[in-house]
């Protein structure tokens, strides 16, 4: 590995790390108090909706 060689490494492995602390960061701040609840009846009226005919003339 010459000197060129090792400096792209170095360049690349910092910009991965710092992408790394700020997607952390992100998640940390805005996703992690994040929570969904499900409703099993309203799922279920989804999951067994009868598919549309759409674009289909009658």
């Amino acid at each position: 590995m010459n000197h060129a060689d090792r400096r792209l490494f170095r360049h690349l492995l910092i910009v991965v790390l710092v992408k790394l602390v700020v997607l952390t960061i992100l998640w940390w701040t805005f996703v992690r108090e994040a929570r969904v609840s499900v409703d099993p009846e309203r799922a279920a009226a989804r999951i067994t909706a009868p598919a549309t005919t759409q674009g289909q003339s009658k």
